[in-house]
């Protein structure tokens, strides 16, 4: 992430809260003429800006308050000096009360993140319980089988139990993909090469990976297409894991559609399915980490991390992604900024 980037929300959000906070104050200042409730709305702001931002933030502002707090609304008016002792000792009360209220800010933040941190590993350990060994179960099972009977095994046979390891092989090793970037999601981590790609070869390339249901993909793409700025590997796992999700919740003779045009500045991709649909409470949660719908699905369901991870790394792309209510069905929209935006680290 540039420096640019790091430093504009937390300024936007310090000037935006201590303008708010000193318009305030000179509103009560000429109401009512109290010191005392003008430092008490100066602090409130204190307090705000150290939950949203890093302490140094709040620190700054404090001393900034108080600047403006002696100069704009203490006598003499317009001027540095301070004459009057109650205002004196007001102000200094202020700067140490502000100090106190930004180091527990920050604790709090903290034991927050603790909180999250703690929540995660435990979703995780629960995740990685069931549905590691499922897969896992199934691949030993298969190849013990085929050890233990191979030579009475017809060649369709022994075709048949190679394709179900492969297979469970393959969900096994998209499943920790997902795991390892949700990981790295939760703890900001998530770092992208950006390169110019097409977003049709590369959904050619995602498509080109459901070997035995490609003919149940439908892609329909608008000619002249520009390329965009993108991480190509982390880009192919967010539509993949799209794909996949609408292919499970349909049912095996239905298609899923994908529609890939433009707007005025972003690209964008409908992946729509046949499937149940989503409901409006459930829209509010897909993308949650962890999140499984009680939809109708097969018995090789989701882990409820496929979705929260392509969110988490369209919007590392300064994109958007969402459930679009339609009649019947599910419809997932992804939009990608065309300009250079963006993250710009080094995967």
């Amino acid at each position: 992430m540039t420096l640019k980037s790091l430093i504009a929300k937390p300024f936007s959000i310090t000037a935006l809260v201590i303008s708010f906070a000193l318009l305030i104050s000179g509103v009560l200042d000429l109401w009512l003429g109290s010191s005392i409730a003008v430092l008490m709305i100066l602090q409130l702001a204190v307090v705000v800006i150290a939950l949203q931002c890093s302490p140094g933030w709040a620190y700054l502002s404090a001393v900034f308050e108080a600047v403006c707090f002696n100069f704009f609304l203490t006598n003499p008016r317009f001027s540095l000096q301070m004459l009057n002792v109650d205002d004196i000792v007001n102000l200094c009360v202020f700067l140490i009360v502000a100090i106190i209220t930004s180091k527990l800010a920050e604790y709090y933040r903290q034991q927050q993140n603790q909180l999250k941190q703690a929540q995660l590993r435990n979703s995780i350990l629960l995740s990685v319980s069931h549905d590691l060994r499922t897969p896992l179960a199934t691949i030993i099972g298969t190849l013990s089988t085929l050890e233990e009977y191979m030579d009475k095994l017809s060649k369709a046979e022994k075709a048949e139990l190679f394709d179900s390891a492969i297979v469970e092989s393959n969900r096994l090793y998209q499943y920790i993909e997902n795991l390892l970037q949700a990981t790295k999601l939760q703890h900001g981590a998530v770092v992208l090469k950006k390169d110019e790609h097409s977003l049709v070869h590369i959904i050619h390339l995602v498509i080109e990976r459901f070997s035995k249901q490609t003919d149940r993909i439908i892609l329909d793409a608008q000619s002249d297409l520009p390329s965009v700025q993108m991480s190509s590997s982390l880009i192919q796992q967010a539509i993949f894991n799209v794909i996949d999700n609408a292919l499970r919740y349909s049912p095996y003779d239905k298609n899923v559609n994908i529609n890939i045009y433009r707007s005025s500045e972003h690209l964008i991709v409908d992946i729509k399915d046949e499937g149940v649909g989503i409901t409006k409470e459930q829209s509010e949660h897909i993308f949650d980490l962890f999140y499984s719908a009680s939809s109708p699905k097969r018995n090789d369901s989701g882990t409820g991390l496929g979705l929260a991870v392509s969110k988490g790394i369209i919007s590392a792309h300064q994109g958007t992604m969402q459930a679009v209510p339609v009649d019947s069905g599910s419809l997932i929209r992804i939009q990608l900024p065309m300009v250079n935006g963006g993250q710009h680290l080094v995967l």
